[in-house]
């Protein structure tokens, strides 16, 4: 898969760009808030109809134009794969003037839900907020299972984005009914718990699949980095054991602390296996969820744990660990979406250099020749070989205009 041209209007500081890409390593370099970042996140932005940066997608369009009768932000791109061509466009439009905006997305001229931009152009992203992946937060790690089995199961976007809107209703009928303090919870419950196990299943039963996956490729990869001597184990943090029903009503929740510190470890479930357990919770649990006025339980709790034998990384790791754990599972998801997909995505690397000791740096660029493309952005010219440099096609960036960078590697 190769990103072949990229095309931007009114994208983040970019008025207008035109910008083509080769295979192999394209080093992109500038200065800090220079526009470096809003390259790679216009591609995450095409690949998957969400900035991996942006809490509004008014947030991208470019500030100078906002005034205009008419305000609108382009990101498009050319994409190669499997011997087929496809174009992706989107389209930032003014939403009825209450400042929001909304989305046109065309594929290959024709237009398309933002959904259905999945798939078409795979990508991986490594930013400097990814090396804190362990230490992070838990919606930091959900986030991160989530963008990567979205671009490789479209039934799981969708799941996924159904679970959202049925676990909102969900609560808001809580809040409700502990307000009103009405004796039929059974009856007006029972419809939303059926409809949250109905997509929440699924997702659960993908995220357990996924892990074991990146358990497997992950330790591995840690191995190397780690010279051999530390062998880096992957757990799912669940709230519930999906592979177990609660011992009663009144302890619906007899391992959530276990689970959440040890996690639960299964080959594979099926979605009709964590349907059963899903729903017996739920319903052992709807006394805690009423008193709460949420949903207590569901893949919205879930974690990922990292460990090093029985030590929980997120606590007991060092900082050098941690980067470590986070590399190996990023460069893991590299090798597990080329081995589903059959194609290999896209490595975006965003000034990770930075964060990594030579050593890791080292480890990272002997990865990206597995890769057909891979784009990487810095600050910092000095982080590669010359024999790297030499080889890599160049850019600069300065104040949203990116030149090609010829000649001899830069001192």
């Amino acid at each position: 898969m190769l990103l072949k041209h990229l095309s931007l209007t009114n994208f983040r500081n970019y008025i207008r760009l035109e910008l083509d890409f080769p295979s192999g390593l394209t080093l992109i370099q500038g200065g800090n808030a220079q526009g470096k970042s809003n390259l790679l996140e216009a591609m995450v932005f095409l690949a998957t109809g969400k900035s991996p940066r942006a809490s509004s997608d008014a947030e991208l369009v470019n500030w100078l134009v906002r005034d205009e009768p008419y305000p609108y932000a382009r990101a498009a791109a050319e994409v190669m794969r499997a011997h087929k061509e496809d174009q992706i466009d989107i389209t930032l439009l003014p939403n009825k003037g209450n400042g929001r905006f909304r989305k046109q997305v065309r594929i290959n001229g024709v237009n398309k839900r933002a959904m259905d931009l999945v798939g078409v152009m795979l990508t991986v992203l490594f930013r400097p907020e990814d090396v804190h992946l362990v230490s992070g937060s838990p919606n930091q790690r959900r986030r991160y299972l989530d963008v990567a089995l979205c671009q490789m199961e479209p039934a799981y976007c969708r799941a996924l984005s159904h679970y959202q809107k049925v676990l909102s209703q969900r609560n808001a009928l809580l809040r409700s009914l502990a307000e009103r303090r009405t004796s039929d919870v059974g009856e007006q419950l029972r419809y939303w718990d059926e409809k949250l196990v109905e997509s929440g299943s699924l997702v659960v039963a993908r995220r357990l699949w996924l892990i074991n996956e990146l358990a497997k490729e992950a330790a591995l990869l840690h191995l190397d980095l780690s010279g051999g001597v530390e062998r880096l184990r992957l757990r799912y943090l669940p709230s519930f054991d999906p592979g177990q029903q609660p011992r009663s009503a009144r302890t619906p929740y007899p391992s959530t602390q276990v689970l959440r510190e040890r996690g639960v470890e299964y080959e594979e479930l099926s979605v009709e296996q964590v349907s059963a357990s899903f729903l017996a919770h739920l319903f052992a649990g709807r006394s805690r969820d009423l008193a709460a006025g949420m949903t207590l339980l569901g893949p919205h709790r879930d974690d990922l744990g990292f460990y090093l034998g029985d030590r929980n990384l997120r606590i007991y790791g060092s900082r050098g660990q941690q980067r470590t754990a986070a590399l190996a599972s990023k460069l893991a998801e590299v090798a597990i979406m080329t081995r589903v997909s059959g194609e290999h995505p896209i490595l975006l690397l965003d000034d990770v250099m930075s964060e990594l000791d030579a050593t890791r740096r080292a480890m990272l660029l002997d990865v990206i020749p597995m890769v057909k493309q891979a784009i990487v952005t810095t600050t910092d010219w000095s982080y590669f070989s010359p024999g790297l440099l030499q080889e890599a096609h160049r850019l600069q960036v300065k104040d949203g205009q990116v030149l090609f960078i010829e000649g001899a590697p830069p001192d």
